[in-house]
């Protein structure tokens, strides 16, 4: 069957097409995107502004419109941190069924985190053992581990790279005390509930998705994403902090310049590395592993799995 994966992110409205069935990776076929920024259209209150519910009502329309000329069996849509958080997130939802007919269901923060752990753990199978996962989104930090395809731990913060963009710097320019200061709060919000994960014990494997993560480990030398899905690629550590005072002092446009960043995110790429950084020195991770499978993903194997216990013969057309 084809699926429309309509993703509301803290940074971006993503149309995700895929060929789907039981027993099978879904299979992208087409995909339509947009910068909303939502994170980054609240107002003092909390309230996404009336110029980010607009922007998010035309994109949904667009989609829709999409995914009807792609011919989709059926849209899957969901919200993530941004619309989660504000103070008017019921009045965002209605606004845009009103005005489109699509109906977005709003993701916790641990289903968000649960999700994309469910992604990760099919990318790599069970030969990853115990699996730890990290997600870096706009406007939320997404952390899960377990050894089974559920996590037996999954939580979210409020660290993305987005939300701290806006929130501590405002356009503006870093000094160091700023840096310092930011860098202890992160590894403070992290390190509070760090137990969670580590008293099972370390994993066997640690793992990446999201376009921060994804970005640093272009900068850092991974390959770049012309190469396909199914090229190793590797975020260290040791690497990372390296390049961090680097990217403090480089400007905007010297940013946009580095691989893998894009000129809308580049006053992300500190805070996010900063965020990334500490998620490997908290749970002594000297690596992490990029999936390209990430929160898309998993609501499309979610829903293949329920579709699947409907119809247990669900299954790609024979020959």
């Amino acid at each position: 069957m084809r699926l429309g994966v309509l993703d509301i992110g803290s940074n971006t409205g993503h149309l995700l097409v895929v060929d789907a069935h039981g027993g099978a990776a879904p299979l992208p076929a087409s995909s339509h995107k947009q910068p909303l920024r939502l994170a980054e259209h609240l107002d003092e209150d909390g309230a996404v502004t009336q110029q980010g519910v607009d922007a998010l009502t035309d994109f949904c329309a667009s989609a829709l419109v999409e995914a009807e000329d792609k011919g989709c069996e059926e849209i899957i849509g969901f919200a993530t941190s941004a619309v989660r958080d504000a103070v008017n997130t019921d009045d965002v939802l209605d606004h845009v069924l009103d005005k489109t007919g699509v109906e977005l269901e709003v993701l916790s923060g641990e289903d968000e985190a649960r999700l994309t752990f469910l992604a990760v753990r099919r990318w790599f199978g069970w030969s990853a053992g115990r699996l730890a996962v990290f997600d870096i989104g706009g406007g939320s930090l997404e952390i899960a581990a377990g050894t089974d395809e559920a996590p037996d731990v999954a939580w979210s913060l409020p660290l993305g790279a987005a939300r701290l963009a806006r929130t501590w710097f405002d356009g503006q320019r870093p000094d160091k005390e700023q840096i310092r200061e930011l860098r202890r709060s992160i590894r403070t919000e992290i390190a509070r509930d760090a137990g969670h994960l580590l008293r099972p014990g370390m994993p066997d494997r640690a793992a990446a998705t999201s376009k921060t993560f994804r970005s640093l480990a272009r900068i850092c030398g991974a390959a770049p994403s012309g190469e396909g899905p199914l090229v190793p690629r590797v975020l260290e550590q040791s690497t990372l902090s390296g390049w961090i005072p680097k990217l403090i002092e480089l400007s905007p446009e010297e940013l946009a310049a580095l691989p893998g960043v894009s000129q809308s995110r580049t006053h992300q790429i500190v805070p996010g590395a900063l965020v990334a950084e500490a998620c490997m020195d908290i749970f002594d991770l000297p690596e992490l592993e990029i999936c390209p499978w990430a929160l898309r993903e998993g609501v499309i194997l979610e829903r293949l799995d329920q579709i699947s216990i409907v119809s247990p013969t669900l299954r790609g057309p024979t020959r």
